[in-house]
């Protein structure tokens, strides 16, 4: 199914150059785009491929406007926010043509008589659902998922195949978790005596609040006794590890394989691009811009973008500059002991 432009405009608004009657049946990049379709520049390096694009319309800033509109031949939509734009172009279109899962518990599911499942949720094949779990109002459980004893999903959320939801954990609304996920795992809490490690019952919780993403193989810890807590709306990728008793302030986002330890509390609106590692019982603010790949040791008091890795380099050059970097200490010392005698032969001149 398709619209015309000037229907989409009218919904998601900017300001259109172009035929209003144009027919768009999706979208795409700018380089698969075709005569239905339409794309989207939100990076000035690619106006040169924007401006030869076989997208009927290009959704475009007032910027780029000015230099890829010249060559351009097909629409234009002008916005702030190409990318957001975007996004809202792209829901919609799905909208047109949504895949609905069917009300109602597949035969092969085994849902306990305790459980309460709204009629209108969707539990797919080989579903188990334990004691006390709550299932909300049109939420989908899809094939081989597992839902513990009281666990609460909430309206509209959406487990896909084999997400594991763990007992007593709750989700709010429009949640998204996807397939391998583990939430409520067991936190990773010991006391040593003399060597041996005596287990720690993890009896807390994982909280989590409305429209949040969890990506595939991502684990997310229960506290040990307090909960561990994701806020509103945060956005976790794939292969990310969250331990126990983490608070993660509400629209965080975290890229793929991020890993943040027992205890940490981070902010609202922080993003941690892929890799980054977070220590335990910190303390990050909010609006803070942790960068690929860091190691985020210390508490983080002040917002901000924070880089903490080596660039990469050739290999023979890294092991040159590591030699510099053990020699740093006696480097030092040797710096100083010479300005002392410089400043001691200044002073007897």
């Amino acid at each position: 199914m398709g619209t015309r432009l000037g229907q989409l405009v009218e919904r998601l608004g900017g300001q259109l150059i172009g035929d209003p009657n144009t027919e768009v049946s999706g979208v795409a990049p700018l380089a698969d785009a075709g005569v239905s379709h339409i794309s989207y520049l939100s990076n000035s390096k690619l106006r040169a491929q924007a401006a030869q694009s076989g997208a009927a319309a290009m959704i475009v800033s007032s910027a780029d406007d000015e230099i890829v509109g010249a060559s351009y031949q097909g629409a234009r939509i002008v916005v702030k926010n190409p990318h957001v734009y975007f996004a809202y172009a792209a829901q919609y279109f799905a909208s047109l043509d949504p895949v609905v899962a069917p009300a109602g518990i597949d035969p092969t599911a085994s849902v306990h008589p305790t459980a309460k499942v709204d009629p209108s949720a969707h539990v797919g094949p080989q579903v188990t659902i334990e004691a006390g779990a709550v299932i909300g109002a049109n939420a989908v459980i899809d094939a081989g998922s597992f839902v513990g004893r009281d666990a609460v999903i909430g309206e509209g959320t959406h487990l896909f195949a084999n997400a594991t939801f763990h007992a007593r954990c709750q989700i709010g609304k429009r949640g998204i978790i996807h397939s391998g996920a583990v939430i409520g795992t067991d936190g990773f809490g010991f006391a040593n005596e003399g060597g041996v490690y005596i287990k720690i019952p993890q009896t807390g919780r994982v909280m989590i609040g409305d429209d949040v993403d969890i990506g595939a193989n991502t684990t997310v810890d229960r506290g040990a006794m307090a909960d561990t807590i994701i806020e509103d709306g945060v956005k976790l990728d794939n292969l990310i590890q969250i331990g126990h008793n983490c608070h993660i302030g509400a629209h965080t986002a975290m890229a793929g394989c991020v890993g943040v330890a027992g205890s940490a509390t981070i902010g609202k609106y922080c993003t941690f691009g892929g890799a980054a590692m977070v220590s335990g019982h910190i303390t990050i603010v909010d609006k803070v811009y942790v960068t690929a790949g860091s190691l985020v040791a210390n508490s983080i008091k002040e917002a901000g973008q924070y880089t903490g890795f080596y660039p990469i380099a050739k290999n023979s050059d890294w092991e040159k500059n590591a030699v510099l970097l053990r020699n740093l200490t006696s480097m030092r010392e040797k710096i100083r002991a010479l300005e002392k005698a410089v400043k001691a032969l200044t002073e007897q001149k």
